[in-house]
């Protein structure tokens, strides 16, 4: 059951035609849209990595209650989907958002962010990186920066 889930969500998050096609099964399998976007968290234009080298990184991420990421930023478009607890993410500049298991996250890519856990519960999150060979897909940033 966790490799279908984890597949599923690589299916969703990177919109292949096999979840596009929600509603239209008559075997039993049941697919629901999570999220249908145009653009990442903070509202700014989704984009593409453009590279002949593409590398797809899937992680499971977890953080304790209290616990944050600490500020960094993402060279390399990243989805997550939150399995378990509350994450609160706080962009540069401000501005700051809830994501609840359930929810899909499109991250911001280069602007510095921290992911905090404010909440009682771990938080559980697969994050899928679509990066390029070589290049890293989180880079952290000094507190003063």
């Amino acid at each position: 059951m966790k490799k279908y889930l984890i597949t599923l969500l690589f299916f969703a998050a990177f919109g292949v035609p096999y979840i596009a096609v929600a509603g239209d099964y008559d075997s039993g399998v049941k697919s629901t849209l999570i999220l249908k976007t145009t653009t990442t968290t903070d509202n700014y234009p989704a984009k593409y990595l453009n590279t002949q080298r593409p590398e797809i990184t899937a992680m499971k991420v977890e953080i304790k209650p209290g616990a944050e990421t600490g500020w960094h930023s993402h060279p390399v478009p990243l989805y997550a989907y939150v399995l378990e607890g509350n994450l609160t993410v706080e962009i540069k500049g401000g501005n700051r958002y809830n994501f609840n298991a359930g929810d899909a996250i499109v991250e911001v890519v280069n602007i510095p962010h921290n992911g905090k856990n404010l909440g009682t519960m771990p938080v559980v999150l697969i994050a899928f990186y679509t990066g390029e060979i070589g290049t890293p897909n989180t880079i952290m940033i000094p507190p003063d920066q």
